[in-house]
């Protein structure tokens, strides 16, 4: 073995064993394995970490289950095709291991699986070890965690990860026993145990339902309860009614139990006579069992619409449709309703629910809808409806926390449809014939068998672009021998009902009816399909919006005896709009695009609960590429603001769009430069700015240049005087130190003023136009003084709202990323995004040097060096694009960072002395030219430097200097993933 790699492993220990803060890779260092997801912290993490990296595993868990099989299968499927072999030894330790999940792993080339008979062996058998081979060097986990959906994930399980050459001690010892374990006559390979161990499984399996079933009445009779979100909708309600409020609205994801909420709140509430409007008939059959569950016998119930008429009863389940036909509506007083429900209440706009709601005047009218911002039947505000009155909301992010929903395993898979989303409504036959091809057909199903789902068989939702496709794919489907149906508008509610029981049914249950394995829809199912059963989603269409990708996710996300967990298959092809999707699954409104980057690099660690996201290699680069073109951010930007001035009822500010995770506010300001030349475009002549040139001079600069809020010294200068009219720099330096630890020079404060009297600038032209801002002065008497003109215009107020506007999200986004920094006397925080100019801010340039800050650039004791990791390739025969040679830039590992020279720079050139003199050096990196902004990969020390040739763009041959650096801290793996993926044209 490389001495070096030796080296590496004792620089671990010695970290992990002898003093954290010695600096060494994360490849050679033993650490805690355990799951956290609020830290990015899961066990299947690390496991898939590992297994992409090794070239050999090896397997012995007591237990292994399909939910903790299944969200390793796209890691699995790709050492299949690497031929990466793999050893699994699980146990029949009290019948636990299912049937599915070990064929499941037989199933794949590369693995071998063996069961050890603890029956036989007369003891038990409780190991749980991970072990992984690379080369000479063993990486293991030994600790808690079998190989269950829980345990990967959301368990409090204690691992440890060792490193280890093969001659070690303790891996040693590992092997051996493994070893023993595997070639024990106890170890039976697959075909030996799989049948008789199966059938023994299915026999306890029986047993164990047999047994619960019987206490199914009792349990809901006794113990039905509210959840944890329905008992804060209740007592957000009641505070509601006191404030003699009529109306309120329950924003609840799908799946969270909005039916459920209602019938407690009205239970809790003692309402006697409830009307509950629905808009399709089997929603309203649907409601009325929930609550029959909920009130037993003690409160009568009927239906009124599909052919029922029953007005008396106390609590009213009707559809919209036949309730507001004056026949039915007047067959009750206006006052007849205690309360009023409205479901899927984003259609309370049209006029079929106005009128009756005009029509009753009940004490409330309750609102429940998981999308609020959906207005498809006008473009009324559903919140101004209910009087912005929200008593609860829950989103989908939360209701995992809180595992309300089934957990879902999210897989991104490339199509093999090449139409773009720009040609879907307008496609051509042969581009038609794309989409339904047999060879799409079979990629889909080879997908959905292997990826699978959780309960005896499939019953899986198919949505594609267009009714067409629907049609010819189902009928492909069922020439396979699969049992499939297509449903559209055109369908009556008796047809769809019948195939949705035919969904939901077991084959056991199956009489007249034959059971269905899918149904195909465009847009049906979004919304009001109650079928809990479903444990397969299978998405065939590009994702044009986030707001209909949760919901046709959500379709699944209910929970169901016998159903552990939901499948989503999406298929990504080429489409402009790919962004959307990370969108929808993080819950992040902000549409900063390094945000949605980082969630599809680290996503499946930060997802709560038992909830899984992978992408294969190609899908991902798709929606990098998406990210990186993101269109029609303007119509995203005014969407958000339609939907959160709705919510507020009156126009949001920056800061709304901040702390209610909407448009990052910086996203904004790059599209329109200042918040009010936005409101001028979307709000037209409804908003008329009353700010003067001048006051719009000195917005325009704060929000260019310090309402990203990297440093907290000149929001705060403004804030303190918003209300005095001078601060002592004695003073403002005694706050800045107690309010954020942060001790500041005299030098330090000279520089803040100089960025708030218009100095901060890239040019002559800049400066002439912010020169005279006039906001501050510095008398020299050690005090800084809001100037009289700015105290002026302090008066104005709109003038003064968006003054105090930029402060408090500079303010509040300084505290929520940049406020904690993990190197010392460094005010840059590791992995976070930097702009040239925010480089030349925090480094007191006295000016933005983003013209002259390309490669490198030294700044005083201090030298940074920018790199694309992937560079722009030329389209001619040059051999770079000017100005941007294809540098050999790039880490050899966590540690590592070779990095060349600006051509024609020696060793001995000043340019070279610049980079090896600096007492500290930092490194920024950028995956591509898509990018403005740089990650902070923190400091570095070179280790080596080598002159070089290389030629320039004239074939002449110029010296180049070739720089190994080692990082003060390892980059951190996901990041590293990100930056070394490769980028591929489509």
């Amino acid at each position: 073995m490389q001495r070096e790699k030796i080296q590496l492993i004792r620089d671990g220990l010695e970290t992990a064993y002898v003093n954290g803060n010695t600096a060494s890779e994360l490849l050679y260092k033993p650490n805690f394995v355990s799951n956290n997801h609020n830290e990015g912290k899961k066990v299947l993490s690390v496991i898939e970490d590992e297994l992409l990296k090794c070239d050999k595993f090896q397997i012995s868990v007591a237990f292994i289950t399909l939910g903790g099989v299944t969200p390793l299968l796209q890691t699995l499927k790709e050492l299949e095709k690497r031929e990466i072999p793999g050893e699994i030894l699980t146990s029949n330790y009290l019948d636990f291991s299912e049937p599915q999940a070990l064929e499941k792993l037989n199933s794949l080339k590369n693995i071998r699986i063996k069961m050890y008979d603890t029956n036989s062996a007369k003891n038990g058998f409780h190991t749980k070890g991970y072990i992984f081979k690379e080369e000479e060097v063993y990486r293991i986990i030994i600790g808690s965690s079998n190989m269950t959906s829980a345990a990967l994930t959301t368990n409090r399980e204690w691992n440890t990860k060792l490193v280890s050459t093969s001659q070690g001690e303790v891996a040693e010892d590992i092997l051996k026993e493994f070893d023993e374990l595997w070639n024990s006559e106890y170890a039976l390979d697959y075909d030996v145990f799989y049948e008789e161990y199966k059938q023994r499984y299915e026999i306890i399996k029986e047993q164990r339902k047999i047994a619960t079933e019987r206490n199914v009445t009792s349990l809901e009779r006794y113990k039905l309860k509210p959840n944890s979100m329905q008992v804060r909708f209740i007592t957000n309600l009641k505070n509601i009614l006191k404030k003699d409020e009529k109306r309120a609205l329950l924003i609840s994801a799908t799946g969270t139990g909005k039916t459920y909420a209602s019938a407690f709140a009205m239970r809790e509430l003692g309402f006697k006579r409830v009307l509950f409007i629905v808009h399709r008939a089997s929603l309203a059959v649907q409601a009325k069992k929930s609550y029959q569950r909920v009130f037993g016998n003690s409160v009568s119930m009927g239906l009124v619409g599909a052919g029922y008429y029953e007005y008396d009863k106390d609590y009213v389940f009707a559809t919209v449709e036949t309730l507001n036909k004056d026949a039915h509506l007047q067959q009750y007083k206006a006052d007849d309703f205690d309360c009023i429900i409205l479901d899927e209440a984003h259609h309370s706009s049209a006029n079929t629910y106005q009128k009756v709601m005009n029509y009753f005047t009940p004490q409330l009218f309750l609102g429940m809808t998981a999308t609020p911002d959906k207005r498809t039947d006008s473009d009324d505000n559903i919140y101004e409806i209910f009087n912005h009155q929200i008593a609860y909301e829950i989103r989908l992010q939360q209701a995992m926390e809180e595992e309300l929903l089934c957990p879902f395993h999210y897989f991104g898979i490339t199509d093999l449809s090449v139409v773009q989303d720009t040609k879907l409504k307008n496609l051509s036959h042969e581009e038609f014939n794309k989409l339904i091809c047999d060879e799409r057909v079979e990629h889909i199903l080879e997908q959905a068998n292997y990826y699978g789902y959780s309960g005896e068989r499939v019953k899986g939702l198919v949505f594609c672009s267009r009714k067409q496709e629907c049609q010819q794919l189902s009928a492909k489907f069922n020439d396979l021998g699969y049992r499939t149906v297509a449903l559209s508008g055109d369908d009556s509610e008796e047809i769809r009902q019948n195939a949705f029981e035919r969904l939901a049914m077991d084959e056991e249950n199956a009489t007249d009816k034959e059971p269905l394995d899918y149904i195909f829809s465009v847009d049906i199912l979004n919304e009001g399909v109650d079928i809990v059963e479903v444990n397969q989603v299978i998405m065939l269409r590009p994702t044009q919006s986030p707001i209909v990708f949760i919901q046709q996710l959500g379709r699944g996300l209910r929970k169901a005896a016998g159903k552990e967990y939901v499948v989503i298959l999406d298929f990504i092809g080429n489409y402009n709009n790919n962004f959307m999707i990370p969108v929808a699954l993080s819950g992040d409104r902000s549409y900063n695009p390094d945000t949605i980057r980082k969630y599809v690099i680290s996503g499946n660690r930060t997802i709560p609960g038992a909830s899984t996201i992978h992408f294969d290699e190609i899908a991902k680069n798709k929606i990098f590429q998406s990210i990186d073109k993101i269109r029609g951010m303007k119509s995203i930007i005014k969407e958000s603001y339609v939907s959160l001035k709705n919510r507020l009822g009156r126009i949001p500010s920056l800061y709304d769009f901040y702390i209610h995770n909407e448009v990052d506010p910086l996203v904004i300001i790059k599209e329109y430069k200042t918040y009010f030349q936005f409101l001028e475009s979307v709000e037209k002549k409804n908003y008329i700015c009353t700010l003067s040139a001048e006051e719009k001079m000195i917005i325009e600069y704060l929000s260019k240049t310090i309402l990203s809020g990297v440093r907290p010294e000149e929001l705060e200068i403004l804030r303190l005087l918003l209300e005095q009219k001078s601060i002592s720099i004695n003073d403002f330096k005694r706050f800045v130190n107690e309010k954020y630890d942060r001790n500041i020079t005299n030098n330090q404060v000279d520089y803040a003023i100089d960025v708030l009297q218009g100095k901060f600038v890239s040019n002559d032209n800049e400066y002439q136009k912010y020169k005279n801002i006039e906001v501050i002065s510095n008398d020299h008497n050690n005090f800084i003084t809001r100037m009289l003109c700015y105290e002026e215009r302090l008066r104005h107020d709109e003038f003064r709202q968006m003054v105090e506007d930029i402060i408090r999200v500079g303010l509040t986004r300084y505290e929520d990323k940049f406020m904690k920094t993990d190197e010392i006397e460094s005010p840059f925080v590791l992995y976070e995004k930097y702009s040239r100019r925010d480089v030349s801010l925090l480094m007191n340039c006295g000016k933005d040097l983003s013209s002259v800050m390309f490669g490198m650039k030294r700044i005083v004791d201090d030298v940074f060096i920018f790199v694309t990791y992937h560079k722009e390739k030329s389209d001619d025969e040059r051999n770079y694009v000017d100005g941007k040679p294809d540098y050999a830039d790039a880490f050899e590992d966590n540690m590592i960072f070779r990095w060349d020279s600006k051509i024609g720079m020696g060793i001995e050139s000043n340019y070279m002395k610049e980079v090896t003199t600096a007492p500290r050096k930092h490194l920024l990196v950028k995956k591509s030219d898509a990018e403005s902004n740089f990650y902070y990969m923190g400091t570095f020390d070179i280790l080596d430097v080598k002159e070089d040739q290389k030629e320039d763009n004239k074939g002449i041959l110029k010296k180049i200097c070739k720089v190994v650096v080692k990082m003060h801290h390892p980059v951190r793996d996901d990041l590293l993933c990100y930056l070394q993926s490769t980028i591929k044209e489509n």
